[in-house]
């Protein structure tokens, strides 16, 4: 649910007049059931395993977390190459970590997301038809 603020919040985007468009609460309970629905369809997509092989891709373009967000440099100092399978390396060594080792939340998410964008990409139409 988003609504409008008179006066402007850090970190979001001022629209005419002053107003401020932002989303009021993030639930992770939310995030974990969209991530399931996503996932659940990854998988009827995709099938249970996706052979990384045999996708034709690895590298790809990433823009830093603080170029991301924090709009005031110029972005081309903040993009960087991320790497797909080394991404997926970072989330198996993530799951055979012993339990009292604690993520490192900045930067296991950006593992996963890079992840993500992968399944994204995949299924995009221009990439689905060059596969037929």
């Amino acid at each position: 649910m988003a609504f409008l603020l008179p006066v402007q919040q850090p970190g979001c985007v001022a629209l005419p007049g002053g107003a401020v468009n932002v989303t009021d609460v993030l639930r992770a309970q939310d995030l974990r059931r969209v991530c399931g629905v996503l996932l659940d369809m990854v998988e009827e997509r995709f099938g249970a395993e996706i052979d990384l092989s045999g996708v034709g891709v690895d590298l790809y373009w990433n823009v830093d977390l603080e170029t991301a967000f924090e709009l005031r440099d110029v972005p081309e100092s903040g993009i960087n190459v991320g790497q797909c399978s080394d991404d997926v390396a970072e989330l198996q060594a993530l799951l055979r970590r012993p339990a009292d080792d604690v993520p490192v939340l900045w930067h296991d998410l950006q593992h996963l997301a890079g992840v993500l964008r992968l399944l994204a990409y995949l299924d995009l139409p221009a990439v689905n038809a060059s596969e037929s």
